[in-house]
């Protein structure tokens, strides 16, 4: 459902606005109260069978985006409870980041196959013959499925002539590239935090609004409010997020009229990691390291360290551009906090990582940001076009695409070590990511470079973006195309990377 405006994303960015506003406003926050009203008006129901049921989810949501912990259902507690304690601007709030509303989710089914009316009980039913384990039958003409005894392999499916057999599965747990969506005693959906890596696409496929993920917009607004040093850093993917009036440098004064004394490009940080990546893929493997694993992903990484414990060491140790960044910033305003505005919901775990929590401060997605403004009723046509501060390169604006971290590194090697063989192999999805990491193990990507991004189309593709993939691809790639210098080892920020290292 990415870049549909559907009631689920109306209802989405209404919660961000009214939290924002909340925020910005200041004063009682016990207003929060008035909000599922405000979000949901009247007494007739409009998207569930119960105008109660509505408003109460709205109300868990809004909870959500003040980083509050899902009220249990069968306790009474008000909606804003414990937010006086939440409205303050050092809050880090406590795992789990994405949460289930139970009384939201629909318990849709577990995956199946079903028989639809497309089955015309055909003389050869090839259905029958390939089912290994006999669950598939012809009755009274028809092929039929006994449940009980289906592997639920699909192997029926791939072979009807009609089309006639299709897989069943929830939103949710197909998205999921982790298996970590399971089900509680009554069906519902329920996530598995051992397994969860954050990389939010539950929370994007799911049609009933049943999954949502803790925010800091309400502690970084009121930061905001109360005209605290605070500079944003936004991630290369952000053009074209805005809408068609959003250039770049309008998204600039944009950040800048909120209230930010300053907005850096992560494409700076990127950078950064792609010379230091190059350098570590030809100098660094070996028969130690065998092949090198990028980093940038929170979501890829997390998973490959945790599922494939052996070749963990070959995910590159490189700061993330996102940190990378953050310490170009203190390091040049050593009073400044910072907060990382990007597509992912991953970055907000990897800001919980006591490594990196006095490096970013506030982490917040584009969606997030787009309530923000809304919020402050911010109009884009409103501001004179002009150029944005160009500091990054091609290659590090490149990263936000999938395909644009490991070709960034492949130039910077060509670069730099002329004549020096360059291996590639990439995935898109949590899914195609653990079969790369497999054949790695296997011992058949030796000598690689292996990208990884936990979201369809790279960082475009992340849950808090807002755009299509196709149409986000193409204003990042004339974005980078804009840039003077095209290599990141053209970079004006080299100098810090050898300070580092």
């Amino acid at each position: 459902m990415k870049g549909i405006y559907t009631p689920v994303t109306k209802i989405r960015r209404q919660v961000f606005q009214e939290i924002a506003r909340l925020a910005f406003e200041g004063g009682d926050y016990s207003r929060m109260e008035e909000l599922p009203y405000k979000i949901i008006p009247g007494e007739v129901a409009s998207y569930r069978d119960s105008v109660f049921k509505e408003r109460a989810i709205v109300g868990e949501r809004l909870r959500l985006a003040c980083g509050l912990d899902v009220r249990p259902a069968d306790k009474h507690a008000p909606v804003s409870e414990g937010i006086e304690a939440a409205a303050i601007d050092r809050l880090v709030y406590e795992p789990p980041l994405i949460n289930v509303i139970p009384f939201a989710c629909e318990a849709c089914p577990p995956k199946q196959y079903y028989v639809t009316d497309n089955c015309r009980g055909c003389l050869a039913h090839p259905c029958t013959s390939v089912c290994p384990v006999q669950a598939t039958s012809m009755v009274d003409g028809h092929s039929q499925i006994d449940k009980d005894k289906c592997l639920k392999c699909g192997r029926c499916a791939e072979v009807c002539p009609y089309s006639a057999i299709v897989k069943y599965e929830r939103p949710c747990a197909s998205s999921c590239g982790v298996d970590a969506i399971e089900s509680d005693y009554l069906g519902r959906a329920k996530i598995n935090h051992d397994k969860c890596v954050a990389c939010g696409q539950c929370l994007v496929h799911c049609p009933f609004a049943a999954i949502a993920d803790k925010s800091q917009i309400l502690q970084l607004c009121h930061a905001l409010r109360e005209k605290e040093n605070i500079i944003a850093e936004i991630a290369p993917s952000f053009v074209g997020q805005f809408g068609p009036l959003a250039t770049p440098e309008r998204v600039r004064k944009a950040l800048l009229d909120l209230g930010f004394a300053d907005v850096y490009e992560v494409a700076v940080g990127a950078d950064l990691g792609a010379v230091s990546e190059a350098h570590h893929y030809v100098n660094g493997l070996g028969e130690k390291q065998p092949f090198l694993a990028t980093s940038c992903c929170p979501s890829w990484s997390v998973m490959a360290k945790t599922l494939f414990p052996t070749i963990a060491h070959c995910v590159s140790t490189e700061l993330t551009p996102m940190v990378a960044t953050a310490r170009i910033i203190k390091k040049e305003h050593p009073d400044a906090r910072v907060v990382f505005i990007g597509p992912c919901t991953s970055k907000k775990l990897e800001a919980l990582r006591r490594t990196v929590r006095s490096d970013v401060d506030f982490v917040i997605t584009y969606e997030e940001l787009m309530g923000m403004f809304a919020a402050k009723e911010i109009e884009f046509g409103a501001y004179e076009d002009g150029q944005m501060r160009d500091e990054a390169t091609a290659s590090g604006r490149g990263y936000g695409v999938a395909g644009g971290v490991a070709s960034a590194i492949e130039a910077c090697v060509k670069e730099l070590y002329p004549g020096h063989e360059v291996k590639i192999d990439r995935a898109e999805g949590l899914a195609d990511c653990r079969k790369m990491l497999t054949l790695a193990k296997a011992g058949k990507r030796n000598g690689y470079i292996l990208e990884g991004m936990a979201c369809p189309g790279g960082c475009i593709g992340g849950a808090g973006t807002l755009e299509p993939l196709k149409k986000a691809a193409t204003a990042v790639t004339k974005f980078a195309r804009d840039s003077r210098q095209p290599l990141a080892t053209e970079s004006g920020y080299i100098g810090e990377l050898k300070k580092e290292h």
